[in-house]
């Protein structure tokens, strides 16, 4: 028995996989924010079998109660929707990150793949890292061969580097392996900020419209993002080790010398040794 089930749709062209899911990959909401844009008025095609995928006590139902009564419960959920746009069908799957049975997933989001005709993967992503939040977001991507990545995405980090594994990028490896092309779009957003985070969710949105062809409205996260870059301007500008953290970033990118792999996890040391331990915690 397969861990999906298929719901009728319409016909597809060589539709693209979008995948989100809100891991340790998914820094201030943004992919998982991006991937609900897209996933607008979109039609579910598919559903998971997440009973089996969650750990219920680190992620609860919610629960809804109307004058002292029980009325509903809301579920973790993983699902596949199709919304077609201009130049290309896109479905978009998007959820929490499972806690269980992540390489039988792999395996049959790939035969999902191939029940769906899907011609291309593309993971949406983004990170925790050494970057002010007064320049453009960038996006590094991933893909499983040269010539993938459009709208001037460069691989990277460059070098070699471990990391913790999050769901996302076992899928993908599962289904590069397979031979369909996969690529990942992931935008780097500052250490320093808590909650979410939506100038990177307008990134891969851009990122998402480069690769292919097809404009989408931004314009609500847009504002969110100026509304919260002011409350980061002014945070910042309250903390002389923080304005100068951000300072030593700003001048940085613009020098085109971002930090990679050893290099930005020492500038992030070495913010929290100069903050201290008494105010070391991200900024809002």
């Amino acid at each position: 028995m397969t861990l999906y089930h298929l719901l009728d749709h319409a016909d597809m062209d060589d539709p693209l996989m979008v995948v989100a899911l809100d891991a340790w990959v998914d820094a201030g909401s943004a992919a998982t924010s991006a991937a609900t844009l897209l996933a607008a008025n979109a039609d579910l095609i598919a559903g998971i079998d997440t009973d089996s995928l969650y750990d219920y006590r680190s992620r609860r139902p919610t629960l809804r109660i109307d004058d002292g009564r029980p009325t509903s419960l809301e579920w973790p959920q993983l699902s596949v929707v199709h919304r077609r746009f201009t130049s290309r069908d896109v479905l978009v799957l998007t959820g929490p990150e499972p806690d269980y049975r992540w390489q039988e997933l792999s395996g049959e989001l790939v035969m999902l793949a191939q029940d769906l005709g899907v011609s291309e993967w593309l993971t949406l992503g983004a990170i925790p890292a050494a970057v002010p939040h007064t320049r453009p977001v960038p996006v590094l991507g991933i893909e499983s061969r040269s010539g993938l990545l459009r709208g001037g995405v460069k691989p990277g980090p460059q070098g070699s580097m471990q990391v913790p594994a999050a769901a996302v990028s076992v899928v993908d490896m599962a289904v590069a392996e397979s031979g369909l092309p996969t690529l990942g779009y992931f935008a780097q957003v500052p250490h320093y900020v808590s909650g979410e985070y939506p100038a990177a969710a307008v990134a891969l949105i851009r990122a998402v419209e480069r690769h292919i062809g097809e404009a989408v409205t931004t314009a609500v996260l847009e504002l969110e993002a100026r509304t919260i870059a002011a409350r980061l301007d002014v945070a910042a500008a309250a903390d002389d080790s923080t304005k100068s953290y951000v300072r030593r970033l700003e001048e940085m990118v613009d020098e085109a010398r971002l930090p990679s792999g050893d290099e930005l996890i020492g500038e992030i040391e070495r913010f929290l040794r100069e903050r201290g331990t008494e105010d070391s915690g991200p900024i809002h």
